[in-house]
C-alpha cells in the first residue's frame, strides 16, 4: 500500500488572489470571451409557494432521483461550476452539495469575496444542493464557496467538482473548462488491443514533480507540455508498453506525493491547465503508449477549506471516528454507505476515463478499505452486521466502481493495490469479486526483494521465497510491482538492495528483472530503478540522470530495454501470462545451486521460451537442463552480456538437443550458466 505522510493537515492558505487562469474554449456552444464586470449580479428570483424558485438548472427530476440512489455516474457534468448561456446572457452556473447549510454563497475576485452579494438557492427536491447562476463571470474566475452551517458555524470551502484549482499553496476553485480537440483517434479506437489481458502490459510507474527539473531552475516543476517532449520519447525508447501517473489530482500539500487529495477533479496546476495534461496524454497514445492514473478514493485529508466537514457536518466522511478516521495517515475515511458519496466517488473514476482520455485506474490502499480493522486495535473499531471485520459498505462500493468503470469503457483496466489475501479482488463481480483487472502482486515483491537482499552463500536456505509465488500466481490476475514505496523510508534503491560488491550488485539487478519479466504477469517498475539510481527516491529532487553516463548504469538501462523488446515480442512471455497454462517448471527445485529453469508457454508450442536463472557468481559449464522438445535451441537474452556491463559468459553458438533424459525429459541441452545472470533460448528451426 502506498505510504503517506502523516501530517495531519495539508497546506491550506485561503485563495484572496488575482485572477491566474489561461482563457480557453468554453465548454458551451459559445465559444466566445466573456465580458468580466467588477461586481456581476445574480439572476432574478422568482417565488412560488413562498419559495424562491431558481429559473436555470442543469439538474433533471431524472438527475436527482439518479443523484439520491447513488447512480449518478456524471455528476460532473451538473455540479460544480459551468459557463452556460442563459436567456442570452453567458455566465457561469454554480451548484454545489451543502444538505445540511442554512446559507450558501459564491465569494469570488469578482465580487470582492462577498459573502452575502451571490447567494445560491436550495431546491425544493430534497437533494441538499444549491444552485445560482452569475451572468457575465467566465473561464479564469477565483472562487470558494462561503457556507453558513446550521449550526452556525461558518466556512469557505474549495468546490469539491472545481476542473482546477490555483497554484499551491492557494486553495481557490477557478471556473474552467475540459474542451480539447482530441487527436488520438486511432489510439482510442484500437486501445483494447493495448490493454487486454493477452498482451504485453509493462508499466513505467512516474512521480510527475521530480522525474527530472531544470538544470537551470531545479526548484521549479517542468509543465505537463514540458514534460510531453522529454516523457514521452523516454518511455518509448524504453520500451515500456504504459505508464502510470502518481495521483496528479489537486493536493496542496506536496510532501504526501498526490495521495491526500483535496481536488478530486482538478489536474494539479502545479504542471499547468487541464488541456496541457491532456497534449501530455494524448502524445502518449500517438507513440502507442498507455496513461494509467492513480486514483484514490480510500482516504481525504481534514484541510479546512476542501471535503472535511463539508457543511459543518460530517458529510464525505463518517461521523464515527473507528469507520471515519484512518490511524496510519491521520485523514478521513469515505463514507461508502452514503449514496452520494458513491456517486461523488465514481463520477470521479468516470471522469478521468471520459475526458482525459485515461486508460486505466491503479486504485490505491485497497486492503485499508476492505477491513475494519485495517491498522487498528482491538476496541478501536466496530464489527460489520455478521460480526466480521469485513467493511461491507467498501465491499459493495468497489463492485460497483469497478462495473461502472468497464460498463462505460470496457477496453480500460482497474488495478487494485491490494496487499492481503482478500478472495477474488481480479476475478468479475457477477462471479463473487470485487471486478477489478489486475491486482498488484505484493506477497511476490517483498519475498523477492528478501531473497536477493541475501548474500547469494546463503539463498539456498531461502530458496522458497523465489518459487513460493507460483503456487498462487494464477489465483489473480497479478501484476508485479517494484514500486515507489520500496525506495523510500530509508529501505535504499533498488541497486542498494542488492548484495556484494558493485559487480554483484548491478548483477543482481539486471537479474532481478530478468526475473520479474519472464515471471507471469504484468509488470511495473518506478521510475530511476530502470537504470540503476543509487540514491532511494526523494520528491523534492530530480533523478540521478548523470549516472547514465557510467557504463554500469548503462548497463541496467540497456538490460530493461531489452527485457521490455522481448515482452513485446515474445508471445510465450504475455499470451497466457495469467494462466498456469503458461507456465512449467523444468527444476524449481535445485536450493543447492540457487538455479531455477522453467518454461514460458505461448499459444504455440513453437514459441515457448526457456528460462534459466543463476543466483549465485559462480559460472557453471557444461550445465545440462531439460527441454522442452527436440530441436536446435538458441540463447535470445542473456543478462551477462558485455553490452549490459556483464563479464560476457554467453552461449554464442546454437545448441542441438541431445536424447538424454534430464529433468524429467526426454531431450536436453547443455549449456554455459552465467554468473548472478538470466538466460532465456528459443527453439529454432
Amino acid at each position: 500500500m502506498a505510504k503517506k505522510v502523516t501530517k495531519t493537515e495539508a497546506v491550506s492558505a485561503e485563495a484572496k488572489s488575482a485572477k491566474t487562469a489561461d482563457a480557453k474554449e468554453k465548454e458551451t456552444v459559445k465559444k466566445e470571451t466573456v465580458k468580466k464586470v467588477a461586481s456581476p449580479k445574480a439572476v432574478a428570483i422568482s417565488v412560488e409557494d413562498g419559495r424562491p424558485v431558481f429559473p436555470y438548472s442543469r439538474f433533471t427530476d431524472f438527475d436527482i432521483a439518479l443523484f439520491k440512489s447513488g447512480k449518478h455516474y456524471k455528476l460532473y457534468e451538473k455540479l460544480g461550476s459551468h459557463v452556460v448561456e442563459h436567456n442570452g446572457v453567458v455566465g457561469t452556473y454554480f451548484a454545489v452539495w451543502a444538505p445540511n447549510a442554512h446559507y450558501v454563497a459564491v465569494i469570488a475576485n469578482f465580487n470582492g469575496w462577498n459573502r452575502g452579494s451571490h447567494p445560491l438557492y436550495i431546491r425544493w427536491d430534497g437533494s441538499g444542493i444549491w444552485e445560482g447562476f452569475v451572468p457575465d463571470v467566465g473561464v479564469g474566475e477565483v472562487y470558494k464557496y462561503f457556507i453558513n452551517s446550521s449550526t452556525g458555524e461558518d466556512l469557505e470551502k474549495s468546490d469539491p467538482f472545481a476542473l482546477r484549482w490555483e497554484v499551491p499553496p492557494l486553495t481557490g476553485s477557478i471556473v474552467a473548462d475540459t474542451f480539447y480537440e482530441w487527436k488520438d483517434t486511432n489510439w482510442m479506437a484500437n486501445r483494447y488491443q493495448h490493454n487486454a489481458l493477452d498482451k504485453p502490459y509493462s508499466v513505467y510507474e512516474v512521480h510527475l514533480g521530480s522525474w527530472a527539473r531544470s538544470y537551470d531552475n531545479p526548484d521549479e516543476f517542468y509543465s505537463y507540455e514540458q514534460l510531453a517532449d522529454m516523457l514521452v520519447p523516454y518511455v518509448k525508447h524504453m520500451g515500456f508498453t504504459h505508464v502510470e501517473f502518481m495521483p496528479i489530482a489537486e493536493h496542496p500539500y506536496y510532501p504526501s506525493w498526490g495521495y491526500q487529495v483535496s481536488g478530486y477533479y482538478a489536474a494539479s496546476s502545479r504542471y499547468g491547465t487541464p488541456q496541457q495534461l491532456m497534449l501530455l496524454i494524448e502524445r502518449f497514445h500517438q507513440e502507442g503508449i498507455g496513461v494509467i492514473l492513480d486514483w484514490v478514493p480510500s482516504h481525504f485529508p481534514g484541510d479546512a477549506m476542501a471535503l472535511y466537514n463539508f457543511d459543518g457536518t460530517h458529510l464525505y466522511e463518517h461521523a464515527d471516528e473507528r469507520k471515519g478516521f484512518h490511524p496510519d495517515w491521520k485523514s478521513y475515511i469515505f463514507n461508502y454507505g452514503r449514496n452520494e458519496v458513491r456517486a461523488f466517488l465514481i463520477s470521479n473514476a468516470i471522469f478521468w476515463l471520459d475526458r482525459y482520455h485515461v486508460d486505466g485506474l491503479r486504485v490505491d490502499a485497497v486492503a485499508s478499505m476492505l477491513y475494519l480493522d485495517y491498522s487498528r486495535k482491538a476496541g478501536e473499531w466496530e464489527p460489520n452486521i455478521y460480526g466480521g471485520n469485513e467493511n461491507l459498505e467498501a465491499i459493495s462500493f468497489l463492485k460497483e466502481f469497478n462495473e461502472a468503470c468497464y460498463s462505460h469503457f470496457p477496453d480500460i483496466q482497474t488495478i487494485a493495490e491490494e496487499s492481503t489475501s482478500f478472495t477474488g479482488v481480479s476475478r468479475p463481480v457477477f462471479l463473487g469479486g470485487l471486478g477489478f483487472g489486475m491486482k498488484w502482486m505484493m506477497g511476490w515483491m517483498h519475498d523477492t526483494i528478501k531473497y536477493f537482499s541475501e548474500d547469494p552463500i546463503n539463498r539456498k536456505y531461502h530458496h522458497n521465497q523465489l518459487t513460493f509465488s507460483l503456487i498462487y500466481a494464477f489465483t489473480e490476475n497479478f501484476m508485479l510491482p517494484f514500486s515507489h514505496d520500496e525506495v523510500v523510508y530509508g529501505k535504499g534503491s533498488m541497486l542498494r538492495k542488492m548484495p556484494g560488491d558493485e559487480w554483484q550488485q548491478f548483477a543482481n539487478l539486471r537479474l532481478v528483472y530478468s526475473y520479474m519479466f519472464t515471471h507471469p504477469g504484468a509488470k511495473l517498475l518506478f521510475m530511476g530503478s530502470e537504470f540503476g539510481q543509487g540514491v532511494e527516491w526523494n520528491y523534492q529532487n530530480a533523478l540521478q540522470w548523470h549516472v547514465l553516463d557510467y557504463p554500469n548504469h548503462k548497463g541496467i538501462s540497456e538490460t530493461v530495454r531489452a527485457l521490455n523488446q522481448l515482452y513485446k515480442t515474445e508471445p510465450a512471455m504475455y499470451e497466457k501470462a495469467f494462466s498456469p497454462e503458461g507456465f512449467e517448471w523444468v527444476d524449481g527445485g535445485n536450493a543447492n545451486d540457487s538455479v531455477v529453469v522453467f518454461v514460458r508457454k505461448g499459444h504455440e508450442a513453437k514459441n515457448d521460451l526457456l528460462i534459466v536463472l543463476n543466483m549465485t557468481p559462480v559460472s557453471r559449464h557444461n550445465f545440462r537442463v531439460g527441454v522442452p522438445s527436440a530441436g536446435n535451441w538458441n540463447e535470445i537474452f542473456n543478462s551477462d552480456t558485455e553490452a549490459y556491463w556483464g563479464s560476457g559468459i554467453t552461449n554464442t553458438t546454437t545448441l542441438k538437443s541431445e536424447a538424454v533424459s534430464w529433468h524429467g525429459r526426454d531431450h536436453s541441452i547443455n549449456i554455459i550458466l552465467p554468473p548472478l545472470a538470466a538466460s532465456i533460448f528459443k527453439r529454432v528451426g
